[in-house]
């Protein structure tokens, strides 16, 4: 079994400008970029290791009104027989298994609330490893806001074997239910505030001091939504959109 199985392992923007967002993450975040020879593609990078990538949004997504918006990658032993399963499990396929040439085999789906992710295989196992959370620049967090969570964790227990947490009391906001893949846990779902059109998935990612990544953010011409805010754990968070309106998070410390 692959050492990633059922984790994160890759994030992407899909964006109408991708050299504004080049801009802003670099400097919001601290990452580098490396643009792929002979395609459409950008590569961020932490300390020159990727990350995470940029494309231009599809067209046919820009059409029918999407925003710009993250994507994250979770890695499966089988993409095909996956995909199968989400279908079969009350989901939808919207990009159907292809491979990436040297690189993997991916799809695009949704969970039955419509809550958009991909699924991911290495194309060699030398290429397998299991993501840093810790490190400056990665994704330290993974947040489902769902329709009803309490419905929706089934379907990604049976997909990747993910492990019910413990549980945290929002007050007026519900529960936050924390999730694991048989280790620390990787993120937590709630059910979404009713101002929020959609279920999504919303990434955090790791920066060092929070109120100067949020200075940072908004002097480059995103929007704060929340925060920054204390979480368990003395960690600090906030949660954004960039210019192009994607919504993102950051994870950092106060001092």
């Amino acid at each position: 079994m692959s050492v990633s199985q059922g984790h994160f392992v890759w994030y992407e923007l899909m964006t109408t400008d991708t050299a504004a967002a080049k801009a802003f993450y670099g400097k919001v975040v601290g990452w580098g970029t490396q643009d792929i020879p002979g395609m459409a593609y950008t590569l961020f990078t932490a300390e020159e290791h990727p990350v995470s990538g940029l494309m231009d949004q599809p067209e046919d997504s820009r059409r029918m009104g999407a925003p710009p918006s993250w994507i994250g990658y979770v890695s499966v032993e089988n993409v095909d027989a996956t995909a199968d399963r989400v279908k079969q499990l009350g989901g939808t396929v919207y990009v159907a298994p292809k491979d990436i040439p040297n690189v993997g085999r991916f799809a695009v789906v949704a969970d039955p609330q419509k809550a958009v992710f991909a699924l991911f295989k290495w194309a060699s196992a030398a290429q397998d490893e299991l993501p840093a959370p810790q490190m400056p620049g990665r994704s330290g967090w993974h947040e489902l806001l769902a329709a009803d969570w309490e419905k929706v964790l089934p379907f990604y227990s049976e997909l990747f074997g993910w492990h019910k947490g413990d549980a945290m009391d929002m007050g007026a906001m519900g529960t936050y239910q924390l999730f694991s893949v048989g280790g620390p846990p990787i993120g937590g779902m709630f059910n979404k505030p009713p101002m929020v059109p959609a279920p999504f998935w919303l990434y955090y990612f790791n920066v060092g001091d929070i109120d100067a990544a949020a200075g940072r953010v908004t002097a480059g011409g995103g929007q704060i939504l929340n925060g920054p805010m204390e979480v368990p754990g003395g960690g600090w968070i906030l949660q954004g959109t960039d210019p192009q309106g994607a919504a993102f998070a950051l994870l950092g410390k106060r001092g």
